[in-house]
């Protein structure tokens, strides 16, 4: 049988960077066409079923598929993402998309999020169909354009058109592995669930005029001045959902941190005072509904003063909440200004999580304990969205999952998504690309 090699993930990875599939959320960007091409070409000749899917010209999405032998088995996709975000050039100290290998890491947008996962998911579509193992349920690879912006020409064009070809007992996609706990009872999480999104955009309006003369004047932008402020300073409160102990416990923390990590009144004191900025935000994205206004827009001039100004804000909800919810954060953000602002929904997807008493979970912990014999894998929600809510819409048990390197530390990981100088390291490569293996043989006999 063939064996999945890292070192064919690390270069199909590098491929897929220098492919800049950059995602900027208009229908002519991402152009995930040519990670499509690119994905198919590797695994011609392997013997596996490749289609591909056009959601808008250039926005491709490819499924590979292998037939089980046994059609009552369970079938399982792996699901990775082919587009990038956004860059800022001079943030980097290396080519963003030169894919280069520097001090045993990869270089390069996506090199986390996640084309990582979707190369080592592809090297081991192909190993496995070059191999002589015969499966008894179906393995679907899916390789989708379009997570980056909402998933409107990627996996929920693919569920509303053709979810036959997608759905699946089981999927796993982005994004677990970091390892935490202590020597004693290391622990590995894999993500079970995730917030929801609840993007908005707000117009505020005043009264056009010369900017020569401002006193008491109606300026749309600075009522939006205030509105941001009061988004920033806004409080919606800590909430604990039912895997946040579990996630708690699994961190290795002595037990007065995990008590207050535990205590609604004593949590939001604690994250003021927490040195390092990075872990507190993390912690607090889990245990609050959060608002960041991240885009302001309009349309005069220097010397206009301006009557319409846009704030675009994005909401990530805990599990529970719906639109209503979201509608009392808002009014209770801005107090007396919401009356001044005209909302729009411009995405809205509520959180979504899946059972982790399933022969899936079971598969994953095999496939942990294989090169970590001691090591337990434990549940998390990310504070992100991904296409697993799409496939739980149809019906599947969906889990992030991977398996990183254990000196890759939680707050380096998540500092690299969507920011400066993003890189993975090849021993992780080797290891995800191990780990799916393990699970889709062990899973689908």
């Amino acid at each position: 049988m063939s064996d999945p090699r890292g070192e064919e993930t690390i270069e199909l990875l590098q491929a897929m960077i220098q492919n800049a599939c950059v995602n900027d959320g208009t229908e002519a960007s991402g152009q995930e066409i040519r990670n499509a091409d690119l994905l198919a070409t590797f695994l011609e000749g392997s013997g596996v079923e490749v289609e591909r899917y056009h959601a808008a010209p250039g926005r491709t999405s490819l499924v590979a598929r292998i037939e089980g032998s046994d059609p009552d088995a369970p079938s399982l996709c792996l699901n990775g993402h082919t587009d990038v975000v956004p860059i800022s050039r001079d943030g980097w100290d290396e080519d963003p998309f030169g894919g280069e290998i520097i001090d045993g890491e990869v270089w390069g947008r996506g090199a986390v999020d996640m084309l990582n996962l979707t190369a080592s998911m592809a090297v081991v579509t192909r190993s496995i169909a070059r191999s002589d193992r015969q499966l008894k349920g179906d393995l679907v690879f899916f390789a989708v354009a379009d997570e980056e912006a909402g998933s409107a020409y990627g996996a929920r064009w693919m569920g509303t058109n053709h979810p036959d070809v997608i759905t699946t007992d089981y999927l796993l996609t982005e994004n677990g592995g970091l390892h935490a706990g202590t020597s004693e009872e290391p622990t590995v999480s894999m993500v079970v669930g995730e917030k929801g999104v609840a993007w908005r955009r707000l117009r505020v309006k005043g009264t056009p005029g010369h900017g020569s003369r401002p006193y008491r004047q109606d300026n749309a932008l600075v009522k939006a001045a205030a509105i941001v402020q009061r988004l920033n300073e806004y409080n919606s409160g800590p909430r604990f959902h039912e895997f946040w102990r579990p996630q708690v416990d699994a961190m290795g923390l002595d037990d007065d941190m995990k008590a207050v990590l535990l205590d609604d009144t004593a949590i939001d004191e604690m994250l003021a005072t927490l040195p390092n900025a990075a872990t507190a935000a993390h912690l607090h994205a889990c245990t609050h509904t959060t608002f960041s206004p991240n885009v302001i827009g309009s349309q005069t001039k220097t010397n206009i003063i301006p009557d319409v100004v846009d704030i675009d804000v994005d909401i990530r909800s805990l599990p529970g909440e719906r639109h209503d919810d979201i509608e009392a954060h808002l009014r209770a953000a801005l107090g007396d200004l919401y009356d001044q602002v005209d909302v729009t929904v411009l995405l809205e997807e509520p959180s979504t999580s899946s059972r982790i008493d399933t022969p899936l979970w079971e598969s994953m912990q095999k496939a942990v304990s294989n090169p970590f014999p001691t090591t337990r894998i434990s549940p998390s929600i990310s504070v992100g969205f991904t296409d697993a809510r799409v496939h739980r819409e149809l019906g599947a048990v969906a889990y992030g999952a991977g398996l990183l390197s254990p000196t890759l530390s939680a707050a380096d990981f998540g500092s690299r998504f969507h920011g400066h100088n993003e890189r993975i390291d090849t021993e992780s490569l080797h290891l995800t690309t191990r780990f799916f293996h393990d699970v889709a043989t062990d899973l689908l006999g």
